[in-house]
């Protein structure tokens, strides 16, 4: 369960946005929370992902992501989420698409609060989205691990020096 800001210890909290959380944020929360246990930062970020939209809430993830991500090594347990006061505390949303944004904005989350998850890989074009793998098949749900792991790196970086940062102020 996640709280408010003014409960929770963490240091870092960022939301991983698709449109359903079956597959898209739900791969890029589980990835990247492995990578923040390897680095020894669990303690001091919280990882949460949703949708914009709640076809799915309550839902595990697509049969497909789960396949791809524990033949990939990663633990697929998840629970589809919607977007929701619980989440607006957020440091940074990351989303998958610019409709993701668009979302987030209609929410009433400020710009600077989001970003696309490509963006952290410096190999990819600037606006590269993580395309929806819902209608394809399984090769479009190892594309979407690929281009996550791929800036999973990034992301470890922007959230070392953001922890840095807080522990300035």
């Amino acid at each position: 369960m996640l709280m408010n800001s003014s409960h929770r210890t963490e240091s870092v909290y960022v939301v991983f946005v698709c449109s359903g959380n079956i597959c898209r944020s739900p791969m890029a929360e589980i990835i990247v929370r492995d990578a923040v246990e390897a680095n020894a930062l669990a303690d001091d970020v919280l990882l949460a992902s949703c949708g914009i939209g709640g076809w799915h809430v309550g839902e595990p993830a697509d049969e497909r992501a789960q396949a791809e991500l524990d033949n990939a090594g990663y633990d697929p347990n998840h629970t589809a989420a919607q977007l929701g006061d619980e989440h607006m505390d957020a440091t940074l949303f990351i989303a998958m698409d610019e409709s993701h944004i668009n979302g987030l904005l209609r929410a009433g989350v400020p710009k600077e609060k989001i970003r696309l998850l490509r963006s952290f890989d410096p190999a990819s074009p600037k606006g590269a989205v993580v395309a929806d793998p819902y209608y394809g098949g399984p090769e479009g749900f190892v594309r979407t691990r690929n281009e996550i792991e791929a800036a999973t790196p990034g992301i470890i970086a922007w959230l070392r020096e953001t922890l840095v940062l807080a522990s300035e102020r």
